[in-house]
């Protein structure tokens, strides 16, 4: 076989291995921006509806579920064609919320009325609605499907949801104006963001309790522009990376030690992340400068900033 053919097709199994897509909401455009983060390309954006900020895809990679806060819905869009193929019901103003492991079930907190709403995808059904604190923001499930943790803004709690009955069985008291949450992947631990109170909380999730408290300083950033929001954990816990909204910057963090290992400077009021499929890579939506960032984990550098559109705020990925 000639050489150059040869090489070619090489390449084209290399880019194919390599080839993942990634989606973003754009608050503002009232869109949804497609990106081909190993080009660095802008493929498209789709017009979703009334201000998107939400995201979530199914564990097959097929749906993606899109809060569109101002049309009080949560739309299902297909990840090939690009097309809306159902709607969700889901209470007044819809931020944040996430899927169950398996994919069936949907929770979403209703920051308005103060509560989590159970959705059965499949019969399209509300199941359930738990009255939790006052403006629920972060959500999560654990990874063995034990529990959901609801954060609420203004009481300043992590209400711990059993997942067999919906009702909530214990609360953890936290920094002021909890953000998001996330479990580690052995479902032990619990990560917690205190955006006011510039903190992570490390809660261990069979006693409930904060185990470690871990505070952020950032050279030349005064304390009340570093306020943590996003937060994620590596599949092998081995790092976790913590989103510091207006200081522009994301915290590495040990998941071991919980030392803080570097600041990566990014875009301008970095919101949210996600993983590559192989997490080489992290991605971050940057509101203000209405670009997502893509992270070298190996490495732990910034390596590209990409424009998407006007206020970026979600970001889910599909290989």
């Amino acid at each position: 076989m000639n050489k150059q053919i040869l090489s070619a097709i090489l390449w084209m199994l290399s880019a194919a291995a390599q080839a993942e897509t990634v989606f973003v909401t754009l608050e503002k455009d009232n869109a949804l921006a497609v990106v081909d983060p190993i080009a660095g390309e802008l493929i498209k954006t789709v017009e979703v509806g009334r201000r998107p900020r939400g995201i979530v895809i199914s564990p097959d990679y097929k749906v993606l579920y899109i809060a569109t806060s101002d049309d009080n819905i949560i739309k299902m869009i297909d990840t090939e064609t690009m097309k809306e193929i159902g709607t969700l019901p889901s209470g007044d103003d819809p931020e944040t919320f996430v899927l169950n492991p398996k994919g069936d079930t949907l929770y979403i907190s209703n920051e308005d009325d103060s509560r989590v709403t159970v959705m059965d995808i499949a019969k399209l059904k509300v199941i359930k609605q738990v009255q939790v604190g006052v403006e629920p923001e972060g959500i999560t499930v654990s990874p063995d499907s034990r529990w959901i943790v609801s954060a609420s803004e203004t009481t300043n709690m992590l209400h711990w949801i059993d997942a067999k009955t919906n009702i909530i069985v214990e609360n953890t008291l936290v920094d002021a104006r909890p953000r998001a949450v996330t479990f580690t992947p052995d479902s032990t631990m619990l990560w917690a963001t205190s955006e006011m109170g510039s903190s992570l909380s490390i809660v261990d999730a069979g006693t409930k309790q904060i185990v470690k408290r871990i505070t952020f300083e950032v050279q030349g950033v005064t304390k009340d522009k570093i306020q943590p929001v996003g937060v994620i954990i590596d599949k092998e816990n081995k790092r976790g990376y913590v989103a510091l909204g207006p200081a522009n910057r994301v915290a590495v963090i040990n998941a071991k030690t919980y030392e803080v290992e570097k600041y990566l400077l990014v875009g301008q009021r970095v919101w949210n992340l996600a993983f590559s499929p192989d997490q080489k890579r992290l991605y971050t939506t940057n509101g203000v400068s209405n670009d997502i960032s893509i992270i070298d984990l190996d490495n732990l550098t910034v390596t590209k900033s990409l424009g998407v559109g006007n206020y970026p705020w979600g970001v889910a990925v599909k290989p």
